[in-house]
């Protein structure tokens, strides 16, 4: 019954993530003065804490 719970249950939260980007990338083309939607692993200079200090700085060169 594990198995069968498992093998919906996967699928499904897949399914609902690829929803949601899609619905992201929808609300950011129709909003641009709110700037792109930002994809999961991109850097951003916000939000990090000091164990990756100076990566904004790289970037910028």
């Amino acid at each position: 019954m594990k198995y069968l719970i498992t093998l919906l249950l996967m699928p499904t939260l897949v399914l609902l993530w690829v929803a949601v980007q899609t619905a992201a990338r929808r609300f950011a083309a129709r909003h641009p003065e709110f700037g792109p939607a930002r994809e999961e692993g991109e850097e951003s200079c916000g939000g990090c804490s000091s164990s990756c200090a100076g990566h904004c700085e790289r970037s910028a060169h």
